[in-house]
């Protein structure tokens, strides 16, 4: 599995935790919600800042979200 793929199914498991929908969770992090579909579905490679912003709009530590990836 490569890394934005990985990445788009933690992002999708921790926004689904939260309840919140792609719209919302765009709304929260700045971002459009067609961008937040493509990360989901492992189509886009983010960079760090865009991390950053999924990261803090999900209210999540990079730390915790990376915890359990050991490698890719």
């Amino acid at each position: 599995m490569k890394a934005q793929e990985v990445f788009g199914r933690k992002i999708r498991f921790h926004r689904n935790q939260l309840g919140l929908s792609q719209e919302e969770l765009a709304f929260k992090a700045g971002l459009d919600r067609t961008y937040i579909a493509s990360v989901e579905n492992g189509k886009r490679n983010v960079s760090i800042e865009t991390i950053h912003k999924f990261l803090s709009a999900l209210q999540i530590s990079f730390s915790d979200f990376f915890a359990d990836v050991k490698e890719l």
